[in-house]
C-alpha cells in the first residue's frame, strides 16, 4: 500500500479543488467575486451574514456563476485575474448561462433569497 507522502513523490497530484465565484444581491445588482476551496459552506456563510463586511452590508447572497478548477492555486489565479476585469464582462459571463440571474444555491437545496 502507498501513503500520501510516496504518492506525492511518484508525480501524483496531490491539490486540494477550489472554487471561483460570483455573488449578487439582485440580478444586475452589487457583484462580489471570491475564491474557496469548499463553495456550499461559502455560499451558506454568505447568506447567513457570517462575514461582516462587503456582503453583509450590500446584501449579496444569491450565486449567480462559478467555475471548478482542479488546484486551488489555480482558482486563486483565476480569481486574481478576474478582479481586473470590467464589471460589463463579469455580467456578460453570469447572463451567457444564466440570463435571469438564477439563484443558483436555491437548486443545492437553499431556500430562495427575497429580492
Amino acid at each position: 500500500m502507498l501513503s500520501c507522502a510516496s504518492m506525492a513523490g511518484e508525480g501524483w497530484n496531490m491539490a486540494k479543488p477550489g472554487w471561483v465565484y460570483m455573488m449578487a444581491s439582485q440580478p444586475r445588482g452589487t457583484l462580489y467575486l471570491g475564491v474557496t476551496p469548499n463553495l456550499i459552506n461559502r455560499v451558506q456563510q454568505h447568506r447567513t451574514g457570517h462575514f461582516e463586511g462587503f456582503t453583509a452590508r450590500y446584501g449579496v447572497k444569491r450565486i449567480v456563476w462559478n467555475e471548478h478548477h482542479a488546484d486551488i492555486a489555480d482558482a486563486i489565479a483565476r480569481e486574481k485575474a478576474m478582479k481586473f476585469w470590467k464589471r460589463d464582462w463579469k455580467i456578460s459571463l453570469i447572463e451567457e448561462l444564466k440570463p435571469r440571474w438564477d439563484d443558483l444555491a436555491v437548486g443545492w437545496g437553499f431556500p430562495p433569497v427575497g429580492d
